[in-house]
């Protein structure tokens, strides 16, 4: 390898943390590597990842969840972060489900200010859409690096980002895959690359033993049965648009089946976007696995128009579906939205089930029911908006009525600003045109009149009296010319058009007053209550990732150089590399097991350094075409300066200050000798 590769983790990197980000170093560019963020929006690894935001030049994402993209319009739209991203059609589409279910999840119950819908919107309106297999080929600082997405299961649109620099490195990031076949998805593609320099892959599930999914599916079914049949209802926590997609087309399957006996039960999905989620599931059969994709082109059948799964978007719609019910309600980790709010309510009832579908971040209610099957009693805090009244109500109209009120008036300046703009230009246009001032003593320009500012110099030319005249500019919007509707109003209205526009002023002011009433103001209050857990707390793994077992035979086929394991909480870490290191020939190089913060240097050849040259010297080089690049020599003596080794480049500022006769390297060593060295352009 001739290249500097090197990764620095920012979070998911020998801890219990399920949320990634990672920035990879090729050369001089840098890869964001997911930008995630947990379940209880903690900023301390986004603080930190803040100091390289100009730094980034290309974002990749692999997941459309909030583990893989969650801190991304906050990243957008409070940090400035303005570079590329990457990412599949279904993860941009399902994306933008996830975060806007995720911020009104959170808006309706507390103040959320973190990022707002417009951000959400900013950011995923700078994702370049990709499709599997598609090579991209970057320009500027990524001149010869090509980035190809191939597919990694789990979620739709799920990615294996495949890294190559021409003719050299072949760099590899598989986190979250999973090789099985499911219902509506196929299995990665990761034993098809053969022999990577770099593999960057997790060790999340590397010492978990995965159930089959028969099993998984009986246990499911019964479960739903017992309860239904007891008169109870079902509480199924999943996410907005990955994992749910699975469970849905599972679910709906059940209740078509006659035997099942399920058909005469309530099913829904309860989320902030269900119905986009299911129209863009419609859209993005070609995404799905063979057997759907032979279903649909041979009849027509697409698994996503449910017959009997109805779509919810509040708890009101919800409440309207007949009992006893199954309900797939977001999110995964009962930390907020309609999952929690389900939770609370159906909690204390020895007739109901809930069924928890993924492991989520230590700390959350899902993981601490999963670790304590045996819990019954525990502290939740309750977040929900109560409506003002009396003071509070009177001052927060006084406030919203001075606004609105200052609203006016800036905009009342504004329009007289911009009048007396055109008619300041169009007076101004006039007196350098026709020489006309205010001060004149008759209507006519008579020759001779201003005598006094003629200058020292004779004027040849002649002036002619003439009227005095005012061209009107005409103001244009982007349709044409402004116009003005007072213009074309009638005067002369008869008396029945008065008595319509009356009553229907008459019938409007009720509207507005119902309008104002819906509209009443609230405030967040939060409250800490114990809740007993008498209903029955399930945990069914519908995740979609490899066990431990099959990813070490994933890992001894693919046989890659160099290995980094990330995502994973130190015992499985440790326990996938020593498997990794006692394997003879299963990797060449070594087995890389970084910290959080901690920079892993994989860079093979021990003689290379960054050079930046100067406008000056790159001048002095003579340059000659081969191959579409530009090659030239350079002969010099250089002095190597030592740097911090806790970060990838120096800042610019420093750079110039550093350079020695308009070079300048960064190494770790110090010491002189002569460089001979070959510049490709």
């Amino acid at each position: 390898m001739t290249s500097i590769i090197k990764l620095q983790t920012f979070s998911g990197a020998y801890d219990d943390s399920l949320c990634l980000a990672y920035l990879l170093q090729v050369d001089e560019f840098h890869f964001l590597l997911d930008c995630g963020w947990r379940e209880d929006l903690n900023m301390k690894h986004i603080n930190e990842l803040k100091k390289y935001i100009g730094q980034i030049d290309a974002v990749l994402l692999t997941y459309p969840d909030l583990y893989h993209l969650g801190s991304l319009p906050y990243l957008v739209g409070k940090c400035g972060l303005s570079c590329p991203i990457y990412a599949t059609v279904p993860v941009y589409k399902m994306g933008q489900m996830f975060m806007y279910d995720f911020f009104q999840s959170h808006h309706n119950t507390e103040d959320f200010d973190l990022f707002t819908l417009d951000d959400v919107d900013a950011a995923f309106d700078k994702i370049i859409q990709l499709k599997y297999s598609q090579t991209m080929s970057l320009r500027g600082k990524g001149h010869g690096l090509q980035i190809t997405p191939i597919p990694g299961g789990h979620m739709i649109g799920g990615t294996i980002w495949k890294i190559v620099k021409e003719g050299e490195e072949e760099i590899v990031y598989a986190v979250d895959y999973n090789h099985k076949k499911e219902r509506h998805l196929n299995g990665c593609m990761l034993e098809t690359i053969g022999r990577p320099h770099v593999l960057i892959t997790d060790a999340f599930n590397a010492k978990y033993v995965q159930a089959r999914r028969r099993a998984r599916d009986e246990q499911l079914m019964t479960n739903i049965l017992t309860t239904m049949r007891n008169d109870g209802n079902v509480m199924i926590a999943v996410d907005t648009a990955g994992r749910v997609l699975e469970l849905a087309h599972l679910l709906d399957q059940m209740w078509r089946t006659a035997e099942s006996g399920l058909s005469v039960y309530s099913l829904a999905l309860l989320n902030n976007v269900s119905y986009n989620v299911v129209e863009f599931a419609k859209s993005q059969v070609e995404w799905m696995s063979d057997k759907i994709m032979k279903s649909f082109e041979d009849k027509r059948n697409n698994p996503f128009q449910f017959r009997h799964v109805q779509l919810c978007h509040s708890l009101a719609e919800l409440n309207r579906v007949p009992e006893p019910k199954v309900v797939l309600a977001s999110v995964p980790d009962l930390q907020c939205g309609f999952s929690k709010e389900l939770f609370l309510q159906w909690c204390s009832n020895t007739k109901n089930s809930i069924i928890l579908t993924s492991r989520s971040s230590p700390g959350t209610l899902t993981r601490n029911l999963i670790d304590n099957p045996s819990k019954k009693k525990v502290d939740i805090q309750v977040n929900h908006r109560v409506k003002l009244s009396g003071d509070e109500l009177e001052e927060y109209l006084q406030r919203k009525h001075e606004k609105k009120e200052k609203e006016r008036l800036a905009a009342k300046l504004r329009e007289r600003e911009q009048e007396q703009e055109s008619s300041d230009e169009s007076e101004t246009e006039m007196e350098e045109e026709i020489g006309y001032s205010g001060e004149a003593k008759h209507d006519l320009m008579v020759q001779g009149q201003d005598r006094s500012k003629q200058g020292f110099f004779k004027q040849t030319k002649k002036t002619y009296p003439m009227f005095p005249f005012v061209e009107e500019k005409i103001r244009c919007d982007e349709y044409g010319e402004y116009i003005k509707h007072e213009d074309f109003r009638f005067d002369d209205v008869g008396e029945e058009e008065k008595m319509e526009t009356e009553t229907e002023t008459e019938t409007e002011k009720p509207n507005k007053k119902e309008e104002e009433k819906t509209e009443i103001p609230t405030r967040c209050v939060s409250v800490t209550k114990t809740f007993d857990i008498l209903a029955h707390v399930h945990f069914i793994d519908f995740e979609g990732r490899s066990d431990g077992e099959s990813i070490r035979k994933i890992l001894g086929n693919i046989r890659p150089r160099e290995l980094i394991l990330v995502h994973g909480n130190p015992e499985s870490t440790e326990a996938l590399a020593s498997y990794c290191r006692s394997q003879a020939g299963m990797i060449q190089g070594a087995v890389h097991t970084p910290k959080v913060n901690e920079i892993v240097d994989v860079t093979k050849e021990s003689h290379i350094y960054q050079v930046k040259l100067r406008d000056s010297v790159v001048s002095r080089v003579p340059f000659t075409k081969t191959h579409g690049m530009e090659m030239g020599w350079i002969d010099a003596m250089v002095d190597f300066i030592k740097f911090k080794p806790d970060t990838f480049d120096e800042q610019k500022d420093k750079n110039k200050n550093q350079a020695a006769e308009g070079i300048n390297f960064t190494s770790l060593l110090h010491l002189s000798h002569a460089l001979r060295c070959v510049l490709l352009f």
